[in-house]
C-alpha cells in the first residue's frame, strides 16, 4: 500500500482516512480540441475538487481539452511505470517531487524548455529539468497555544523524542507528505538515524491520526499538545473558525528536517502524442492566475517570484528548507519498508 493524499480543498473538518488510495475516476472536459489534433490527458494525484476549477479556466483560456485521471499520487506514478511507452498520459501532476523523481528515472519525461524552467528557484525543480514545482508546502511542528508556549516548541522534529512531550505528540503514518518528510530524513540524517528516531518517537507514545487535518483539529482541542503536518491545514481552519482557534504553525530551525518544502509539481511525458499542448497547460500552471489560485484557494506557497503567498503565512524566503534535492524523495518502497519494520505502519 502507498501513502495517501490529503493535499485538497476539502473542508478542514473533514477526518475521512487517507491510508485507502482514492478511487481513480476519469472526467472529460467538453472544450473543443486543439488544431493540434486531440484532447490531452492529465493524470493527476492532486485531488479532484482541487484542481478541476483550474483546469476548467485553462480550458477555457486555450480551447484546449483535457481529460483528467484522478487518483492517489504513488499510485499513478506505478501505473505510468507500468504502462511504459504505452501510457496515454501527456501529462503527471503529483502531489510531491519523489514521484516525479520516479518517473523521470525511468526516462519517462522530457526535458523542460529554459523558458519554463527559469520560472522557478531551481531547488524547486529537477536538477535535470524534467520537472518542475508548481506549489510548495512546508513542514510544520502545530502547537496548542494555551498548553505550549511557542518558545517552548522543539527547534528540531529530532527532540521530539524527549520524555516531555511522551503521549503529546500527534502523526499520520499513512499520509503521503509525512512519509515524503521520512524520506527525506533518510536521505539527510542516514538510514540508522531515522530508524532510531522512528522508534524512539514510537515508544514516547506519539499518537496516530488519519490525516494533517485530524491532527491540527485534535492539538486545538488539547487531545495533543504538538503535531507533524504541512503548514497550510491551519489556515483553512482559521478561515472557518476564526482567530481564536487554539492552534498556530512553529517553523523548526534552519535545515532541519522538520522545515522541509516539498512542492507538488508537473512534467510532461516523453510519449506524449500532444506535446505542444502539454506544454501550454505547465505554462499556464505557472501562471499568474494559476499561483494565486492555489495561494488564495490552499494557503500554499506559490513557487514564481512574482506571486505573493498569503499574508498571513510565513514567506518562503524566511524558511530555511535543509539542503535536499527533492528528487532524492523517490524511494518511498524504502520508506515504507522502513515504517513497516519500525512498527509505525502495519
Amino acid at each position: 500500500a502507498c501513502g495517501g493524499d490529503d493535499d485538497d480543498t476539502t473542508d478542514p473538518g473533514d477526518t475521512t482516512a487517507t491510508g485507502t488510495a482514492a478511487s481513480t475516476n476519469t472526467t472529460t472536459a467538453t472544450a473543443t480540441a486543439t488544431a493540434e489534433g486531440g484532447a490531452i490527458t492529465l493524470y493527476s494525484g492532486r485531488s479532484e475538487s482541487l484542481v478541476q476549477p483550474i483546469i476548467d479556466e485553462f480550458e477555457k483560456a486555450s480551447g484546449i481539452e483535457v481529460n483528467v485521471k484522478y487518483g492517489n499520487t504513488a499510485e499513478l506514478a506505478a501505473l505510468l511505470l507500468e504502462e511504459g511507452s504505452k501510457s496515454p498520459a501527456d501529462v503527471y501532476f503529483a502531489q510531491d517531487a519523489g514521484a516525479l523523481g520516479a518517473v523521470s528515472d525511468a526516462g519517462m519525461l522530457v526535458n523542460l524548455p529554459e523558458e519554463i524552467l527559469s520560472q522557478v528557484d531551481a531547488k524547486y525543480r529537477a536538477d535535470n529539468g524534467q520537472w518542475i514545482g508548481i506549489s510548495g508546502r512546508a513542514r510544520v511542528i502545530a502547537y496548542n497555544t494555551e498548553a505550549v508556549p511557542e518558545a517552548d516548541v522543539p527547534t528540531s522534529v529530532l527532540d521530539l523524542t524527549a520524555p516531555k512531550w511522551k503521549g503529546k505528540v500527534g502523526w499520520a503514518p499513512t499520509n503521503a507528505s509525512f512519509q515524503a518528510f521520512v524520506t527525506g530524513l533518510r536521505a539527510l540524517e542516514g538510514e540508522d538515524a531515522a530508524k532510531q528516531w522512528l522508534q524512539d518517537m514510537k515508544a514516547n507514545g506519539t499518537r496516530e491520526y488519519a490525516n494533517n487535518r485530524e491532527i491540527v483539529a485534535a492539538v486545538a482541542s488539547g487531545e495533543i499538545e504538538l503535531g507533524l503536518v504541512n503548514h497550510y491545514y491551519l489556515w483553512g481552519f482559521i478561515k472557518d473558525q476564526g482567530e481564536g482557534f487554539k492552534a498556530r504553525n512553529h517553523y523548526t530551525a534552519a535545515n532541519d528536517p522538520g522545515s522541509l518544502v516539498n512542492v507538488a509539481g508537473v512534467g510532461i511525458l516523453k510519449n506524449a502524442k500532444h506535446e505542444q499542448s502539454a506544454r501550454a497547460l505547465v505554462e499556464f500552471l505557472l501562471s499568474e492566475q494559476a499561483q494565486k489560485y492555489f495561494a488564495d484557494e490552499t494557503y500554499e506557497y506559490p513557487l514564481v517570484a512574482n506571486v505573493p503567498a498569503d499574508a498571513q503565512i510565513k514567506p518562503l524566503s524566511e524558511i530555511d528548507p535543509p539542503d535536499l534535492d527533492l528528487s532524492n524523495l523517490d524511494d518511498l518502497n524504502g520508506t515504507l519498508e522502513l515504517l513497516r519494520s519500525t512498527g509505525v505502519l502495519q
